[in-house]
């Protein structure tokens, strides 16, 4: 890949999370960062919200060289993706790397799902991020160098009996991320996605720690940078021959 190149990361509002590590890990590479962020979702979860964390993202990315912009989206909506990359064309150019990280996950078991969870997990974990990947192909403009990379979950690795939505909707990243592959490898973009195991992105406590800890073979629970590390290298020029992979990233984790 040549000249400036320009990433959306969605999905980064909480400085301790997976998004954010992204956002940082292609920026050590010169990339620039346009990324999303909702905050109401967190506050509605147990970590809950920080408030001025896309803000210290921004300015943390700003100062390692790169442009950075971001802008607050709730990806629920049906005209979302178009809107994300509308933004990113007027303040940034026009992008060449995708990165769907942004996800609804709730749990829900067999006597708790309902259309109301369903649909919430479908609109932003399913819709939005397949109209992202369409809409960038689309989009690009460069013979070469595209590159979009999904975050999925490893449900296609056990069963998820405690997230039915989250784990259909997960299953549909996988899905497509596969029957992409063909056409977007015609316009010059490389599409796989990325699961990354348990991580301590924020959304942990001591109990659960205590609890996964031991199922990782290297002794430690995965943290944010060594999936966005794997991020990086997906982005880059050396992964150029790589697309319409789930790659398991998981540090040996064992589900039993």
């Amino acid at each position: 890949m040549t000249g400036n190149r320009i990433a959306v990361v969605t999905g980064a509002t909480r400085r301790g999370g997976i998004g954010s590590a992204i956002c940082r890990a292609l920026a050590e590479s010169g990339i620039d960062i346009f990324f999303t962020h909702w905050n109401p979702y967190d506050a509605e979860m147990p970590w809950g919200a920080d408030e001025d964390g896309p803000g210290a993202l921004q300015r943390e990315i700003a100062a390692m060289g790169v442009r950075c912009e971001e802008m607050q989206m709730d990806q629920s909506g049906p005209s979302a993706a178009a809107a994300i990359l509308d933004e990113a064309g007027k303040r940034r150019g026009a992008p060449c790397i995708l990165v769907n990280n942004a996800a609804v996950s709730t749990d829900t078991d067999v006597d708790t799902l309902d259309v109301a969870s369903l649909d919430a997990h479908y609109a932003v974990n399913v819709r939005t991020m397949a109209l992202l990947c369409v809409e960038l192909g689309r989009r690009f403009q460069g013979k070469s160098g595209g590159r979009i990379i999904n975050m999925t979950s490893g449900q296609s690795l056990g069963p998820m009996p405690g997230e039915l939505a989250y784990a259909a909707s997960k299953g549909a990243v996988e899905a497509l991320t596969i029957s992409l592959a063909p056409p977007l490898a015609r316009r010059g973009i490389t599409i796989n996605a990325v699961n990354p195991g348990p991580t301590d992105s924020g959304w942990m406590n001591d109990e659960i720690r205590d609890v996964l800890r031991p199922k990782f073979a290297f002794g430690r629970i995965g943290e944010p940078m060594d999936a966005a590390r794997l991020v990086r290298f997906l982005a880059s020029d050396d992964a150029a021959w790589i697309t319409g992979q789930i790659i398991h990233s998981e540090g040996g984790f064992e589900r039993q």
